[in-house]
């Protein structure tokens, strides 16, 4: 009769209260059009928003939440034009031969 193997499972750690409210605060941001918005709305909203956590989240200190309010106006910034031409320069075309290998791969495949 072969051993079985005994698994066990692993333990998974509770995420910290900082990332938690980290995690909630990016939602926010995707969920309220904060990426849009003119500069001086942002500055508001985050105020607001960095208060709300901070009262949500009471285990934070002072330098947590301002490293909260960093991470989210970084996250909140539209991507650099460097950023997007690379992702371009990086994205293959779809070329005629190209696509006729691919369909040609296909149809020896089936």
């Amino acid at each position: 009769m072969a051993k079985q193997t005994v698994r066990r499972r692993k333990d998974v750690a509770a995420p910290s209260p900082f990332d938690q409210a980290r995690d909630e605060m990016f939602q926010h941001i995707m969920q309220c059009g904060v990426i849009g918005a003119d500069p001086e709305h942002k500055a508001e909203w985050f105020t607001q928003t960095v208060d709300y956590l901070a009262d949500r989240y009471h285990e934070l200190s002072a330098s947590e939440l301002r490293d909260l309010r960093t991470l989210g106006e970084r996250f909140s910034q539209p991507p650099s034009r460097a950023a997007q031409q690379s992702e371009v320069a990086e994205t293959p075309s779809a070329d005629a031969d190209g696509l006729d290998n691919v369909v040609a791969d296909q149809a020896s495949a089936a």
